[in-house]
């Protein structure tokens, strides 16, 4: 009877062994689908949908003029709000999935207070008189930036095939740019020093976020998409209010949304496609980093560019068309998997 009673047991241990390992299969099946080539497609989907309209609304809002010919020139207050929608989502999604402890805050801090500054200098290159296209295009150079500053901080590498698509892509989106003006139109100055301070913190905070997972890597702490999310907001939006209201932007943009209705809706609006589209981008940086990020977000501004052109009047050369055509191919090697053999190369040489 105790053998048959071993024998029972041990038959039952293998079975629940047997459980327990098509449940952990089914679960990394499940965690995978959301990895490699289909998960930056799904993150990359979400951003061109979300962005594609915020973009409209970005222009709409920041070249808005009332009947008595005044604007809606608080950057602050409007990045303010963009962040408080930001915040709210990403908590939210950070309670579902479970808050993530001993994470660097500081440097969350930092990529935040980067960010919120650069997105400012955009808003403001556009109040000053830089048109929309331009404005858009020239950032798609940040590409350059963010590849500086992850290599300065980060300690990252990238690879020959990265680089030729950064050129491609950024290449393609001047030839886009290279159209002529029309009369009057002319880029102010000031906008084109926003758009490069602009720039400027865009290559810091890529080489932050990637100081920031390799900080947390030594820690031993994987922070979530929503973890992304709801710590930089956070500091964004601590930076964006106490700015705003040293400045007075709180109190002058909340009349000017008031007496205008018009452009209430446009700003909740534009917040809340900010919301969705962070979504995708922090679960992209999450996942795939900075650069990955970098690489959409550029393509999906000359999306934004044509959709201008074709919503607002703008024009658009042949010169123009065959930068779409330059920029198109060098997202499309991106979002391709790279080489097996070439990764198993490279992991043969570190051995070595």
């Amino acid at each position: 009877m105790s053998a048959r009673n071993k024998d029972t047991k041990s038959n039952n241990t293998k079975e629940d062994s047997k459980k327990d390992s098509g449940k952990k299969g089914s679960k990394g099946e499940t965690e995978g689908v959301l990895t490699g080539t289909w998960g930056l497609i799904f993150g990359a989907s979400g951003i061109y949908a979300a962005f594609l309209y915020y973009g409209s609304l970005q222009e709409d809002v920041l070249t808005f003029k009332a009947p008595d010919g005044s604007a809606f020139k608080e950057a602050w207050f409007l990045q303010a709000i963009e962040a408080l929608a930001n915040v709210i989502v990403g908590l939210i999604g950070m309670l579902i999935s479970g808050p993530t402890s001993g994470l660097p805050l500081h440097l969350f801090a930092i990529s935040g207070f980067t960010q919120v500054g650069a997105k400012v200098c955009t808003s403001m290159a556009l109040v000053s008189g830089l048109s929309f296209p331009v404005a858009t295009l020239a950032k798609s150079a940040k590409m350059a930036p963010v590849m500086a500053g992850s290599l300065i901080l980060g300690g990252a590498s990238y690879s020959l095939r990265e680089y030729l698509q950064v050129i491609a892509i950024i290449a393609g989106t001047v030839m886009v740019s290279m159209k002529k003006s029309k009369p009057g139109a002319a880029s102010s100055l000031l906008g084109v020093v926003y758009i490069c301070s602009s720039l400027a913190l865009d290559g810091f905070t890529g080489g932050i976020q990637d100081k920031l997972k390799a900080e947390s890597k030594k820690k031993g702490v994987n922070a979530k998409p929503y973890d992304f999310m709801f710590w930089t907001n956070l500091f964004m939006m601590l930076l964006a209010i106490a700015v705003a209201t040293a400045l007075g932007e709180t109190t002058t943009g909340m009349a000017f949304i008031q007496a205008h209705p018009a452009i209430m809706w446009k700003v909740f609006l534009f917040a809340a496609c900010s919301a969705a589209g962070q979504s995708f981008i922090f679960f992209t940086i999450a996942t795939f980093g900075p650069l990955k990020v970098a690489t959409v977000t550029t393509t999906r501004k000359i999306f934004s560019v044509l959709l201008s052109i074709f919503m607002k009047g703008h024009a658009l050369s042949t010169l123009g068309w065959c930068g779409i055509a330059l920029g198109s191919v060098g997202v499309a090697g991106e979002l391709l998997p790279k080489p097996k053999k070439a990764a198993a190369g490279k992991e043969e040489k570190k051995k070595q």
